[in-house]
């Protein structure tokens, strides 16, 4: 068995809600000891579901150790520095003035610990917006995705917080790259990520689409968005009233997909072709939408599965897990927390079955306040002293309870 590839290193989490602690999640999936350092109000995420932890927190924060201090109060921060020194990496998405006013900037920290890998995830990078606040939905509006997405007319933000999460994986991909390069050991050096700098490049596909269609025909054309640009690519409804997604990119799952399903249109030159079935848009739309709701979805699935055709169940949130493949030794991981046990997706990586990676559960607040801070060299009668001037918080396991949920009689 092999150790975890980050296994031995140290990274500190001052991070709320989702980029930065998405981004220690990953580390720690890799192996990384993670310490979470949370003020004494705690990461918002805590109290999002009827006052208590959200699935963002249990999800993201299980195997971390919760710190909880007061960086505003000067013992605090001093604990803090002492934390620091005995840090590979930092990662953290305070605000840029936030980061100012609590001396946490990548020259604060540095003069701390040159060799600390600072990592910045920010809501704009260097530029005119530096110190702009940015979030999920406002990087979606400036990167040109939410005007796409409309609820009844209005521009809507995606759902999923995808933009804060692209920004945490790359992040994760910019502290592996630092700790490659063999100057790190010596001099950490710097990661920042912008939320906008994210969107932009997640965006790259259609902000350089369009230019081209510009330049092509002298007026800014776009393609259509996902599936309206392939007929028969989307959701389709069986007879027995399940939406079937049908994967449609090609001229050869076209033909495949109607032999599978016995239609006369195999034979039809005239839509043999993408560009042809673009141009009868409506018509093969009416096929494929007549030919799913003909059979029932265990039919259907027989058939397009035989015949090699992409297609899956459009699954409601409680059923993804029922799934084989979701089931497979690897895939979950089971977390325990206040009696309840929940099945938490794994970081996808080969042999997570049997790697050895172990977690602890998502932590109370300040459950390891203690343990870290003697680990950093501080002696117990320096501890006691912050724990009695509120510049530290030990154990808290009664915070942020859920509210009972009152059942109808």
């Amino acid at each position: 068995m092999h150790s975890p590839p980050l296994a031995g290193r140290r990274v500190i989490e001052l991070g709320t809600m989702l980029a930065a602690p998405f981004a220690s999640h990953i580390l720690a999936q890799l192996g990384a000891e993670v310490i979470k350092v949370e003020p004494p109000r705690g990461d918002p995420t805590r109290s999002l579901v009827r006052g208590g932890p959200s699935g963002t927190f249990i999800a993201y924060s299980h195997g971390k150790k919760s710190v909880c201090i007061d960086l505003a109060h000067p013992d605090g921060y001093a604990a803090f520095r002492k934390m620091l020194e005995t840090a590979d990496a930092l990662v953290h998405n305070l605000a840029p003035r936030a980061a100012r006013k609590l001396q946490l900037t990548r020259a604060d920290c540095k003069a701390i610990n040159p060799r600390l890998i600072y990592c910045h995830i920010r809501g704009y990078a260097e530029g005119p917006q530096a110190d702009d606040l940015a979030s999920n939905p406002v990087a979606e509006a400036s990167t040109g995705v939410m005007e796409a997405n409309r609820i009844n007319g209005r521009p809507s933000r995606l759902g999923p917080s995808y933009h804060d999460q692209f920004a945490g994986a790359y992040a994760v991909i910019g502290i592996l790259a630092r700790m490659l390069q063999p100057e790190a050991a010596e001099d950490g050096g710097h990661v920042e990520i912008g939320l906008y700098e994210t969107g932009l490049h997640v965006a790259s596909r259609d902000l350089v689409g369009v230019q081209l269609k510009t330049q092509l025909l002298g007026r800014p054309e776009r393609e259509p968005h996902g599936e309206f640009s392939m007929p028969g690519y989307g959701a389709y409804l069986t007879s027995d009233e399940r939406w079937m997604y049908l994967l449609m990119l090609t001229d050869a799952h076209w033909l495949k997909f109607c032999q599978a399903m016995e239609l006369p249109a195999a034979a039809d030159a005239t839509l043999a072709a993408l560009k042809d079935r673009k141009k009868a848009r409506d018509q093969v739309e009416e096929i494929v939408k007549a030919a799913i709701g003909a059979r029932t979805f265990d039919e259907v699935t027989e058939r397009l599965k035989a015949a090699g055709v992409g297609c899956t169940e459009v699954l409601p949130l409680e059923r993804v897990l029922e799934a084989g493949q979701a089931r497979q030794p690897g895939k979950l991981r089971s977390v325990r927390y206040r009696e309840l046990e929940f099945d938490v997706p794994e970081f996808p990586r080969l042999n997570a079955a049997d790697d050895g990676l172990r977690t602890l559960p998502p932590p109370d607040l300040g459950e390891h306040t203690l343990d870290v801070l003697l680990a950093a060299g501080l002696t117990p009668a320096q501890c006691d002293a912050l724990l009695h001037s509120g510049a530290v918080s030990a154990n808290r396991p009664g915070d942020f309870s859920w509210a009972p949920v009152r059942r109808e009689s």
